[in-house]
């Protein structure tokens, strides 16, 4: 079984920018893993390329399946998903996924609670609005469960949004439970590290996130929540 980046009890970071695209079972299908944990049965974090035309058969998810389109369309039977879409498949849902003009998507598979049973879809530049932060130019909420108003941890479950943060600017998130995001344009610096386009960063709970964005600022896909789910569908 493989095991990559399976300890949440760390910092972790993946510069998936700079990696090679590893081949999936279904011709034209490459991915690059960021964590894993199991071989083609597996709960994973990856970004997954499509080259024009191809697909993966029909398949399930008995774990769910959470996606965001980085680049291109994504198609699947319930329709195209062009780059900015956001998707929850929740456990038991299944689809016939492909492009046919390419896509780029950020997916995690297998890390729902098992009664995590809500079908999210978001357009791009859809959501609910949340209120700003110093350094952050707008703040839109892709899925929130159990967390108050304010952004408060509610219940030990999680909210995902999509930043986007101001030039030269410090921006902090406080971690009480767990974090994980992935830079979607521009970049940033965290702890001197550099973090540019399809850079990858999980904090474990405690750990407060704060960073100083480059001249571009930075667009972001942040998790706030339990880096796993004591509740989480049964792998």
């Amino acid at each position: 079984m493989m095991r990559l980046n399976d300890d949440l009890t760390v910092r972790t970071a993946v510069h998936a920018g700079g990696m090679v695209w590893v081949p999936s079972p279904s011709p034209g299908v490459d991915r690059r893993m960021l964590s894993r944990i199991g071989d083609e049965k597996a709960r994973a974090t990856s970004i997954v390329r499509y080259a024009a035309g191809s697909r993966f058969p029909t398949h399930g998810h008995p774990g769910g399946e959470e996606f965001l389109v980085l680049d291109g369309v994504f198609q699947d039977e319930t329709g195209d998903f062009p780059a900015g879409t956001y998707v929850r498949n929740p456990p038991g849902s299944g689809h016939a996924p492909g492009s046919a003009p390419g896509c780029v998507i950020f997916v995690k598979l297998w890390q729902f609670r098992a009664d995590d049973q809500a079908r999210v879809v978001l357009q791009p530049g859809e959501g609910e609005a949340r209120p700003t932060r110093p350094g952050v130019e707008r703040a839109l909420s892709l899925f929130a469960d159990g967390y108050e108003a304010g952004g408060r941890e509610a219940g030990g479950r999680e909210e995902v949004r999509l930043e986007d943060w101001r030039p030269d600017a410090e921006v902090r998130v406080a971690n009480p439970q767990g974090l994980e995001l992935l830079v979607v344009a521009g970049g940033f610096i965290e702890k001197g590290e550099a973090f540019h386009p399809q850079s990858w960063l999980r904090l474990p709970a405690g750990r407060d996130l704060v960073v100083h964005t480059g001249g571009q600022g930075a667009r972001v896909w942040l998790k706030a929540g339990p880096l796993l789910h004591p509740d989480v569908c049964a792998f």
